[in-house]
């Protein structure tokens, strides 16, 4: 009996040892070939990259992480207590400080560091100037696209990157982003040098009132454009942006239609259309905290298809023919509606006029969404 017992173990391992082993390795490999076929999908940078391109990358990579990098700095000084009373004097006065609301300090030396044209440089980004703009008047410039985070807007009108004051002078440019973003220690510091403000209706107010030559910069379609930004489309939501056009009436400020080529090109989005449960999501976010989280993705520092900075594609912001407008404290409707007309028509004719040019790589035409 157990003889016969010895005799089926060791036919079993028998077994086992030869046919069987092959078997389950070829098995066991199989598995594997996703992972090869991953890794080689990655187009990595090659080694001999130009050092100007690595300096352009470098402060591409160092903008976009400039909140962590701050928040960072900020919770380090804490970790030191004789700083412990500055600190606290500083977040009071962070909170009483109304900077973000008036035109305030703008630091002409920051905004032309050589840094920005490192910036500019990595897309490239560039502005096309079509006609002048007198400095005898306020002016209010309409973005668009928003793309995911507008850094077309960042080079010409939060920087001289691309040489706006050389090309406009005696116009001082703000761009407007949210409140939210000067409640960060240290980052509000950097972006008010730079000229920033706060979107609020108040701010907006106060610097046109500053008089003529005084400019801002919104960038229309907000959060809910941010939404819409892929490669090769331009879906604009505009027809039911009525503030700014109120606002510049309101302020006798001239409206000048920005429309900027590439803007929506830089990164790619998860797909997200209407009825899916991640632009459910998206619009639940955006409801509740003002602003949303577009799931995007870009390249990394070394390689160019997978990570979260921008790919390097041209933005070129054409900056179009000026709407002039008639002060009045309260406009009708109708008259607001008749100006979003002549402002949609010009933006029309910049896209009509430089498609070919700019956008020979689009799957679609411009399209005002809502």
């Amino acid at each position: 009996m157990r003889m016969d017992a010895r005799r089926t173990l060791a036919s079993a391992t028998r077994t086992l040892s030869s046919s069987n082993i092959r078997e389950r390795l070829s098995s066991i490999s199989t598995p594997l070939k996703p992972v090869v076929s991953l890794h080689t999908k990655v187009d990595f940078v090659p080694a001999d990259v130009p050092r100007k391109r690595r300096l352009q990358m470098l402060a591409v990579a160092i903008w976009s992480t400039t909140i962590a990098i701050t928040m960072f700095v900020w919770l380090f000084l804490w970790s030191y207590p004789p700083l412990w009373p500055i600190l606290v004097l500083y977040v009071l006065w962070m909170f009483l400080d109304n900077s973000p609301e008036y035109c305030g300090w703008i630091s002409p030396w920051f905004r032309s560091s050589r840094f920005w044209r490192y910036f500019a440089e990595y897309y490239p980004a560039s502005f096309l100037k079509t006609c002048d703009l007198p400095p005898d008047r306020p002016y209010v410039f309409g973005y668009h696209p928003h793309g995911i985070i507008g850094m077309g807007a960042m080079c010409t009108f939060a920087t001289e990157a691309t040489g706006f004051s050389q090309q406009f002078p005696g116009i001082v440019p703000h761009l407007l982003t949210l409140t939210s973003n000067f409640h960060m220690p240290l980052y509000r510091e950097i972006i008010l040098a730079l000229g920033i403000r706060s979107v609020s209706k108040k701010s907006c107010s106060n610097i046109l009132k500053k008089g003529p030559g005084q400019a801002i910069t919104i960038v229309v379609g907000g959060a809910a454009e941010s939404l819409s930004a892929r490669p090769g489309t331009a879906d604009l939501t505009l027809r039911k942006r009525l503030g700014f056009i109120k606002l510049a009436i309101q302020n006798g400020a001239d409206l000048v239609p920005v429309f900027s080529f590439g803007e929506n090109d830089i990164y790619q989005q998860m797909p997200n259309e209407k009825g899916t449960t991640v632009y459910a999501l998206q619009k639940k976010f955006q409801s509740a905290f003002g602003f949303t989280l577009p799931l995007f993705h870009g390249r990394g520092l070394l390689n160019y298809n997978l990570g979260l900075l921008p790919y390097r594609r041209r933005i070129v912001a054409v900056i179009g023919n000026p709407i002039h407008v008639q002060q009045c404290d309260k406009p009708a409707l109708e008259e607001i509606r008749h100006i979003q007309t002549q402002y949609i028509d010009e933006l029309m004719r910049i896209w009509n006029t430089y498609k070919d040019e700019f956008a020979r790589t689009r799957q679609r035409e411009l399209n005002i969404i809502e």
